[in-house]
């Protein structure tokens, strides 16, 4: 054996070993420091308990095997009792084939028991073994577990490194473009110490443009960095949702899962103060750029107020002086036009209400004339029942007189017709009371109508006069407009015409420097040249820096994906566990 312990990849299959074999290969695995994988199918390391025992101590204290073949060696339920108290202490082991030997119920609720710690066992196969489907289920969802453990170990290390990476790189970039900075803001000091001259002042306008570009393009390098932050605090939020569900069910569930959930709470927390260290790295680096940054605008302040040139600010003056007019044009033309909207809106406001009392004063007087028509009606019905009831009089009389000799044989016959004549007066007499009542009902209606149309009328010029005082405020505040325009445009005025007195002051003062201008404008040039050679490759690292960025926004999208379907994954297989778990049945 002294002979392989060199070898990665060590096959005895079929070579029948038993228990001096057995001792052999665990005195081996204790002592060796590269076999990586093991074949040993085909044989009977399980047929002494004490032999299989020594193999298991060996494999046991073994940091480097990571695939193990034990098929048809006949272990039963005691040696797989041994193989999982070495399982529990080898973190090595990733593939472990154990098909087709004799374990039984025991010797799988063992293997399930090292399972609870073991989290580096990728691969077990125990088919063939006669143990009962539940634990056989248990074992690989276990399995599983620690599968998806792993790949999110591999994720989370490698994102971690490229974030490293990148950042170091950015951290490194940024070290340069400000050395850089510095170094121009250093010759440009020299410079300006040496001259005070306007070619020096154009060159140096033109420049502080780009350091505002620049300034632009690393703001919108933070921007990009705080986005990236918020993605990893998103994804943080995600993990510890998923910690909540887990330490749930864990509640629920037997102590393997509480360990489970414990190493993962030691693995974020690992990972949060890796962040937070790398975000204070990044808060640093961030405080470091606001400083270099005020120095910058100090020295373009100083620049500035030393070597302003009077051609510019006269053309400045024409340009405030036409704006001023252009904004007070613009100004009065704003003015006039509300006031014409207002002029149309009150006139329409009336012509609305003028229209609105001649609908109404029209309704009024058709329900007045409807109502008088109904009332000369009723009076003409009136007057021809009165004459009927004369004429009925009038009959009844001569009948009385012509029949005054008849009046005993037809007294029956006339108490008859009178209660008729009398049923239908009466009924007549119910039918024009009726329709007196009606009437009067219908005046009163007409009537509230009318009250209820005035109200609205006292509404309406109520409404009225509240535009009418909304106006009269509107026409107060633009006469306030007016008068704070009249005043802003007074106060430009008197500071212009002080600027200009300061500019003709500063121009008496660099009359005298014009002789040395001539010296310096050819050193100028020279070195305009190299500040634009200078200019260019900056912005070619500009331009690699926003290439980079986008990559890595395209990075950190495929990685909230993969998040997603990490963490569906991790949900569905913790439901499925749950459900298929002895303690649920």
């Amino acid at each position: 054996m002294d002979g392989l312990r060199e070898n990665i990849l060590i096959s005895f299959q079929g070579n029948n070993l038993r228990a001096e074999g057995a001792e052999v290969l665990g005195k081996f695995l204790r002592h060796n420091s590269s076999l990586i994988s093991l074949t040993l199918e085909w044989n009977n390391l399980g047929m002494l308990d004490d032999a299989f025992s020594m193999f298991c101590d060996g494999l046991s204290f073994n940091q480097t095997l990571k695939k193990l073949d034990l098929r048809n060696n006949q272990i039963n339920h005691t040696g797989a009792e041994e193989l999982s108290m070495a399982l529990k202490h080898n973190f090595t082991l990733q593939e472990l084939d154990l098909r087709w030997n004799n374990m039984g119920l025991l010797g799988g609720r063992a293997m399930l028991s090292c399972m609870e710690t073991n989290r580096n066992l990728l691969k077990l196969e125990l088919s063939g073994n006669n143990i009962p489907s539940d634990i056989l289920k248990a074992i690989e969802q276990t399995v599983e577990h620690n599968q998806e453990r792993q790949t999110l170990k591999r994720d989370t290390v490698n994102q971690r490194q490229i974030l490293t990476k990148e950042v170091q790189s950015l951290k490194q970039e940024k070290n340069k473009q400000f050395l850089n900075l510095m170094d121009t803001i250093d010759q440009q000091k020299e410079e300006m110490n040496r001259s005070n001259s306007r070619t020096t002042t154009l060159r140096l306008g033109k420049l502080q443009e780009a350091l505002e570009d620049r300034k632009s393009v690393v703001n919108s390098l933070k921007s990009k960095l705080q986005m990236t932050e918020a993605n990893l605090a998103l994804s943080q939020q995600k993990a510890q949702d998923l910690e909540k569900l887990l330490s749930h069910t864990k509640q629920t569930g037997t102590s393997m899962r509480e360990q489970q959930a414990k190493e993962l709470r030691k693995e974020k927390e690992e990972s949060a103060s890796r962040e937070a260290k790398l975000r204070q790295e990044l808060a640093s680096v961030h405080d470091k750029n606001l400083y270099y940054r005020s120095k910058v605008d100090e020295l373009e302040r100083r620049c500035k107020a030393q070597q302003q040139q009077l051609f510019d600010l006269k053309q400045e003056l024409t340009d405030t002086g036409a704006e001023l007019k252009i904004r007070a044009m613009q100004a009065e033309e704003l003015l006039e036009a509300e006031k014409k909207r207002f002029r149309q809106s009150r006139d329409d406001a009336v012509v609305l209400h003028q229209k609105e009392v001649d609908h109404v004063a029209r309704l009024l007087e058709d329900s007045e004339k409807a109502t008088q028509e109904r009332m000369q009606r009723l009076e003409v019905t009136k007057l021809g029942l009165e004459e009927e009831l004369n004429r009925l009089k009038v009959t009844l009389a001569n009948e009385r007189i012509h029949a005054a000799e008849e009046i005993q044989k037809v007294r029956s016959a006339t108490q008859l017709e009178e209660q008729q004549h009398s049923a239908v007066l009466q009924d007549k007499l119910r039918t024009l009371a009726q329709s007196r009542d009606q009437a009067q009902n219908q005046v009163l209606q007409q009537q509230q109508q009318t009250g209820e149309l005035q109200a609205q009328n006292s509404q309406l010029g109520l409404e009225i006069e509240c535009l009418k005082r909304r106006i009269d405020g509107f026409n107060q505040e633009l006469a306030k407009k007016e008068q704070q325009k009249l005043a802003e445009v007074t106060k430009v005025r008197i500071e212009l015409q002080e600027q200009i007195g300061h500019l003709e002051a500063e121009l008496v003062a660099q009359e005298g420097l014009k002789e040395k201008i001539s010296t310096l404008e050819r050193q100028l040039k020279v070195q305009s040249n190299s500040q634009r050679e200078m200019m260019l490759d900056k912005d070619g690292e500009i331009a690699s820096l926003v290439e980079k960025l986008r990559m890595k926004e395209a990075e950190i999208l495929r990685m909230r994906e993969e998040d997603a379907q990490r963490a569906s994954l991790l949900q569905n297989a913790i439901l499925s566990y749950i459900h298929r778990s002895p303690l649920n049945k």
